[in-house]
């Protein structure tokens, strides 16, 4: 079986999957925080900081595609993702040792059971970064799992924050398709009652705000105020 056979019927697989009753006993006896967010809004600078408090365990997710450079250094594997291949990935399916997992823009990422233990036996929250449309798969097995999705203080800092990234050699039908995905985004998240925005204008002041959400703040005027800003990026799309 060639690697697009293969992958299709692995796509169609994950589309059914469900995690076994162990999972979903231990997914509601942990603590997890999900960040989500536009590209450019800074949440991996976000849970790099969390990260640091030793209160949180990085949730290392395993991908099928390869290795990329970010800012000049390679991934490195089972730092950044575990990268396995389609014939792993299926093996991982199959034996239930997924807690969700899905293909975006053709390769497989996918959060292992075996990391959620890892936190849930040191004590600490699981911590991860991912898509918008994964967490739906989370809050179904546990509502007390929290999603925060994180927002940059307006358009015009965006933008530039974007620019930034390609060192004077920017490349407009990139931005674009950040666009058009920061708008499904947004539509999706919106649509959802159960992300908590935050918008991360000072890094400081962003990390202080999701770790007090993250032990029960309750919503303010600063989470009204963050949607508002979040529906105002999705109208200048």
């Amino acid at each position: 079986m060639d690697d697009s056979a293969q992958a299709a019927g692995l796509k169609q697989k994950l589309e059914h999957y469900k995690p076994s009753a162990a999972t979903i006993a231990l997914i509601q006896d942990t603590p997890i925080l999900l960040l989500v967010g536009v590209s450019g809004a800074g949440k991996d600078s976000i849970k790099h900081q969390l990260l640091k408090t030793g209160q949180y365990h990085h949730i290392v997710s395993h991908t099928t595609r390869q290795p990329r450079e970010n800012h000049g250094t390679l991934e490195k594997d089972g730092i950044d993702y575990h990268f396995i291949s389609l014939g792993e990935a299926e093996k991982l399916a199959d034996d239930g040792a997924f807690v969700e997992a899905k293909m975006y823009s053709g390769n497989i990422y996918g959060t292992s059971v075996a990391e959620i233990q890892k936190a849930h036996d040191d004590h600490k929250t699981a911590l991860t970064d991912m898509e918008v449309q994964g967490v739906a798969e989370y809050k179904a097995v546990s509502p007390g799992v929290q999603a925060m999705f994180i927002l940059p203080p307006s358009y015009e800092v965006w933008q530039q924050r974007l620019k930034s990234r390609y060192d004077n050699d920017i490349d407009p039908a990139d931005i674009q398709r950040r666009m058009q995905a920061a708008k499904l985004e947004l539509q999706e998240a919106l649509q959802k009652d159960y992300f908590r925005f935050v918008i991360n204008d000072d890094l400081e002041q962003a990390v202080e705000a999701v770790n007090a959400i993250a032990h029960g703040a309750p919503a303010g005027k600063e989470s009204t105020a963050a949607r508002d800003l979040a529906q105002d990026l999705l109208s200048k799309l």
